[in-house]
């Protein structure tokens, strides 16, 4: 992935347009640390429509899937608590 300047991204939008389309996504960067990623449409889109797994799909997929949890409650008395 490409890095430019934020002030190069904005002097060279059209190249910066292109390459997103040629060479995929590209990276702005304001005072050296990554900032923004520029996408082409096609890229957008496509992660747009990815398949994300719901909650109940994704505890299933757990590598944790199985394992007996020993929860027990606290039986320590409460605290005196002045208000």
């Amino acid at each position: 992935m490409q890095t430019w300047q934020l002030q190069e991204a904005k002097a060279r939008l059209s190249e910066l347009v292109k390459s997103c389309q040629r060479d995929g996504p590209q990276e702005i960067s304001v005072r050296g640390e990554a900032t923004a990623v520029v996408l082409s449409r096609r890229d957008y889109d496509r992660l747009r429509q990815a398949r994300r797994p719901g909650l109940v799909e994704f505890l299933r997929r757990s590598p944790l899937r199985g394992v007996d949890l020993a929860i027990a409650r606290s039986r320590s008395p409460v605290r005196d608590v002045e208000l």
